[in-house]
């Protein structure tokens, strides 16, 4: 079945619900609109959009000891006339390839936007039924370069065949590939080749959060990589692929079926918007008060805090390209370039540091990537008055904000 064309602009982004369309909330303002989408709409057995997509080809292990030879041919990637695009492992090599380990003896597809598309920050996502079994290794990724690691890796999904519950999200640098800290994963009641899923990162400055059908399971900033150098800071490209064993997945054994596929119903990619500079009130989600400059008085240190909004100079925020959130000509600031819980935030001359960096993610999160941490309302006070901290995300309505 034909998907219908995107209903995005640049004016609002709509998203399509069971009672129609409507708008995304301001909290979402950061997420701008599609940019770049492939529908995979094509006749049965064609290849990819050749604009679009490009091959990667051979049997040389790809740096992980893998067995398949990827190809360019239809048999292992092709669109399937019913909106999706399969790509396909197959036990099977009927040209006499040649692997890293001698005769092939699998074959499967990888695609990649190099050279045709690639883009820093917004959000990237996908709508992916992935095969199963022992030895078999679908992703969805990105890449920043050719320089690995040193260009940086964004791994959106990843699964291997012996968790079929469970995804994998990652990134790669110099001086760390995976593990703690710089990896995350969700494991649900049913093994993901079950179904379609959503699998999505949203990407800004300092700051990217994994998504699994829309509900968030991992996040990394730089504080994150255990003062390795970040590298998420520049334009990176798509890979879709399905890799058959390797180092991590180990190989197919006695129970492991071909072939295998893993359709794809869209991957689209949205932009990032920071806010253009005017000032808008940062409202609470917890008691639908604003963050204020107490008396309307920009002096250095001055304790912010709630207040019913009120439309004033004292209230209005403008979100900078920069990550500097200000207001009467000053920075909102994590006091003494405080990372700890409890570090009061308060009011500064703008001076460039990392204590005064925060990000508003799309789900209302207002993050200093310093530290790692949310702006908070203390003791979730609901008063006039309530002061405001840095203290560990945790989705709470004290620490969501919408801007106003």
């Amino acid at each position: 079945m034909r998907k219908p064309r995107l209903l995005l602009t640049a004016a609002a982004m709509l998203v399509t619900l069971a009672s129609g369309l409507v708008a995304l909330t301001p909290a979402e303002a950061a997420i701008g609109p599609v940019t770049w989408s492939d529908e995979f709409n094509g006749a049965a057995g064609t290849s990819v959009d050749g604009s679009k997509w490009k091959f990667d080809i051979g049997g040389g292990g790809w740096g992980n000891n893998e067995l398949q030879y990827y190809t360019n041919s239809t048999r292992n990637v092709s669109h399937d006339g019913q909106g999706h695009l399969a790509i396909t492992a197959r036990r099977e090599n009927p040209s006499n390839l040649q692997c890293h380990y001698g005769t092939c003896q699998y074959t499967s597809g990888r695609i990649l936007t190099a050279d045709r598309f690639s883009q820093a920050y917004g959000r990237f996502e996908a709508s992916i039924k992935i095969p199963r079994g022992q030895g078999i290794w679908p992703a969805f990724w990105t890449l920043g370069g050719n320089n690995w690691p040193n260009t940086g890796e964004i791994d959106i999904m990843e699964n291997v065949g012996s968790a079929p519950n469970t995804v994998h999200g990652t990134v790669h640098g110099p001086g760390y590939s995976g593990g703690s800290g710089v990896g995350g994963s969700r494991t649900i009641g049913a093994p993901l080749a079950d179904a379609f899923h959503s699998y999505r990162i949203d990407w800004s400055p300092n700051l990217i959060i994994w998504y699994l059908d829309g509900s968030e399971y991992f996040r990394v900033t730089p504080a994150g990589i255990r003062g390795n150098q970040w590298v998420f800071d520049h334009a990176f490209f798509m890979i879709l692929n399905v890799a058959v064993g390797g180092n991590w997945p180990g190989s197919p054994n006695a129970s492991t079926t071909f072939p295998q596929t893993m359709l794809i119903d869209y991957v689209r990619v949205s932009g990032w918007t920071s806010d253009p500079g005017t000032g808008n009130a940062l409202k609470s989600n917890l008691n639908g008060r604003c963050i204020d400059i107490p008396s309307a008085n920009p002096v250095d240190a001055a304790r912010l805090q709630m207040w019913d909004c009120n439309g004033t100079v004292a209230q209005q925020w403008s979100i900078n390209g920069d990550g500097t959130i200000r207001a009467m000509g000053k920075c909102m600031d994590a006091a003494a370039a405080g990372t700890a819980n409890g570090t009061p935030i308060q009011l500064y001359t703008c001076n460039g540091t990392s204590a005064q960096r925060f990000t508003l993610t799309a789900a209302g999160d207002l993050i200093n990537p310093a530290s790692n941490r949310c702006v908070d309302i203390v003791e979730v006070n609901p008063a006039a008055g309530a002061r405001l901290q840095l203290w560990d995300c945790a989705g709470t309505a004290n620490q969501r904000w919408t801007r106003a």
